[in-house]
């Protein structure tokens, strides 16, 4: 952990960041869940509680339920009864509850302290067993023993991988004190590596998971700070003159794009993990910043006012020509790249600031996402089927996701304080 006096602040650069407000929430917020929509193709499962789940101080099945619910793939059907992993369900009285699927199971105290966390999941629909696992867990991982079996039932279910085991990074203020907090997917749990008295922003996880970067203003200046989230290590990578802001990873995980004013007006530049090797990537006399690798780590997507207003472009990594690729509305900024390419989610001023998701080969116009005014930071999923985002709703400063589709949104709400700067981390917990 950084010492506590050890000063952070974000400097960006760039005009219009200015709307991107870093407020108030105290470290140890927990989060509660809240969903909004129905989704057309939602699957129904019941999730009885676990059996003795009561003496181990973790509600595993809640946490399932939220898990899964939050995803938008799923429906929750009613649950009611006694079962275990060991039960013989009547499927026809769990098809009478509308339910497709059924998971029960059991929590179980070892002799060394741990706990054995079993599971078993049922096609209600074929009355076939699709099989359960058990995890023996520390107490302390009760809570990601829960997503990890969320992610299990995602997986068998859906064929797709499940982010609940997966973890977010985000900023909070507490009078004057600024915190990055590292949580579970659902926002609960987790550690805070960063504590300081000065503001701190643009979080963005390695593809790894190991490392986060962010901008720092040691010394009394804007630097771009690379820490360790195991360890606590840190160190600075771009402390040049002028305002070092918004680092992006590549993804091999081996250098960053950074936005540096060193040359005048803000720029991309790309920059080794040793502070070395440093190449300009833009070559403008507008202000060029807020970088995001494509997932083959062969362009760069980027916001600049070079056509009056900010726009979205990209420029091969190489270097090149700079090509538009936002051109509905005349304020666009923020990018996000989907994790298989294909999508780029970006905040729009229109009628306030929402979240948009556009198909990259143009095969559709803009989607509006979200049905709040002051979205920012969109962050995809590592597995590219929600976007994380913060907003301002109901007088509070909150973490949301939604479904690509806008129909699935879901509020982590605290309790009465304020997020900001959501990053969403990749696999491999």
């Amino acid at each position: 952990m950084l010492n506590p006096s050890h000063p952070i602040r974000s400097l960006l650069a760039a005009w219009w960041l200015a709307m991107l407000m870093v407020l108030a929430l105290p470290a140890q917020a927990q989060f509660r869940v809240e969903i909004s929509g129905i989704g057309a193709t939602q699957l129904p499962i019941a999730i009885t509680r676990f059996r003795d789940e009561d003496r181990s101080g973790v509600a595993i099945s809640a946490i399932v339920r939220a898990d899964l619910e939050r995803s938008g793939a799923f429906r929750l059907a009613e649950s009611s009864g006694a079962l275990d992993e060991r039960s013989q369900p009547q499927f026809a009285d769990w098809r009478g509850r509308s339910a497709d699927a059924l998971l029960s199971g059991s929590v179980t105290r070892l002799a060394d302290g741990r706990f054995d966390v079993r599971y078993k999941l049922w096609d209600v629909v074929k009355g076939e067993d699709l099989g359960g696992q058990s995890l023996p867990v520390a107490a302390g991982d009760l809570r990601l023993a829960a997503h990890r079996i969320a992610d299990w039932v995602h997986e068998k279910l859906t064929g797709e991988r499940g982010v609940n085991a997966t973890r977010i990074a985000y900023v909070t203020r507490a009078a004057n004190r600024y915190t990055l907090r590292i949580t579970d997917a659902d926002g609960e749990g987790g550690q805070t590596p960063v504590v300081s008295p000065q503001p701190i922003i643009s979080p963005a996880w390695s593809p790894d998971g190991r490392r986060l970067a962010y901008v720092s203003f040691y010394n009394g200046k804007a630097e771009v700070v690379v820490q360790d989230v195991l360890t606590g290590e840190y160190r600075t990578v771009a402390s040049f003159k002028g305002s070092n802001s918004a680092p992006a990873w590549s993804p091999d995980g081996k250098r960053l794009a950074v936005t540096l004013s060193r040359d005048g007006v803000s720029q991309i530049y790309l920059i080794d993990m040793e502070g070395g090797a440093l190449r300009r990537l833009t070559n403008s006399n507008a202000i060029d910043t807020e970088a995001a690798f494509s997932p083959d780590g062969t362009q760069v997507y980027f916001v600049s006012d070079r056509g009056g207003g900010p726009q979205v472009y990209r420029v091969p990594v190489e270097g090149g020509t700079p090509e538009r690729v936002t051109f509905q509305g005349v304020y666009n900024i923020s990018p996000a790249i989907s994790p298989d390419g294909r999508m780029l989610a970006y905040v729009n001023r229109g009628n306030g600031f929402r979240v948009m998701v556009m198909p990259l080969d143009g095969s559709a116009p803009p989607l509006a996402v979200t049905d709040t005014n002051d979205d920012e930071s969109p962050s995809f999923s590592p597995n590219g089927r929600l976007i994380i985002y913060a907003t301002r709703s109901q007088g509070r400063d909150v973490l949301m996701t939604t479904t690509l589709d806008g129909k699935i949104r879901t509020r982590l709400l605290s309790s009465g304080q304020d997020v900001r700067e959501p990053a969403w981390g990749p696999f491999g917990r």
